[in-house]
């Protein structure tokens, strides 16, 4: 594949498939590296230092995959992390190819995510690692919320499973506010849990 792009001189990004004609059929794909964490492992002849990257790639219409890639050096990680990603890609329903069916409420680990459709117009209101992933998808209108880490990876994998776990509105038990009633429910306990550890405190004072 590297000879093949490096023939044609086109960008890593686009990825070109041959058929019985010996056409060539493009394919552009989203990707994105969200995060590159420095690894340390202790040898026998002594610490071997490699690196490890976070991709996330999608075809914007409805598909997206993350992978994690090591290698001794950023370029071959990309690669194998970009390589896995398009291997693994799942399949997101979306609603007028801009928006999510239903609300979701996903915990994964420390990560807590929420996902809410929103209208035409709306635009894409989430941040850092959960962003990268619904621009992968092709949404274009979504309101989503971080409610437990701000570890960029932990998140993206909490976003995809949340799109994993998405229904259409066909099937049964699904409806919008399930997720919000859920997050909102939380976060009023967090705020009671605060105040009641915050009250001893106030007094003493």
């Amino acid at each position: 594949m590297e000879e093949l792009l490096n023939w044609l001189k086109v960008p890593e990004k686009e990825v070109y498939s041959f058929n019985m004609n010996n056409e060539i059929n493009q394919q552009e794909y989203f990707e994105k590296v969200v995060q590159v964490n420095r690894v340390s492992k202790k040898t026998k002849g002594g610490n071997k230092r490699s690196l490890s990257v976070l991709v996330v790639a999608g075809d914007r219409r409805g598909q997206v995959g993350v992978g994690l890639g090591k290698a001794s050096d950023v370029q071959s990680a990309v690669r194998k992390a970009t390589s896995y990603a398009r291997k693994h890609l799942i399949n997101v329903p979306l609603v007028d190819n801009r928006t999510i069916p239903h609300s979701i409420l996903i915990k994964r680990g420390a990560a807590k995510v929420i996902l809410k459709p929103a209208r035409a117009g709306t635009g894409i209101i989430a941040g850092g690692a959960v962003r990268v992933v619904v621009e992968a998808v092709g949404i274009s209108d979504i309101v989503s919320k971080i409610l437990g880490t701000r570890n960029r990876a932990s998140n993206v994998y909490a976003t995809l499973e949340a799109l994993s776990r998405l229904k259409t509105r066909s099937n049964k038990g699904i409806t919008d506010k399930e997720g919000v009633k859920e997050a909102v429910k939380e976060s009023r306990t967090r705020v009671v849990k605060k105040v009641r550890k915050a009250g001893p405190a106030n007094a003493a004072a």
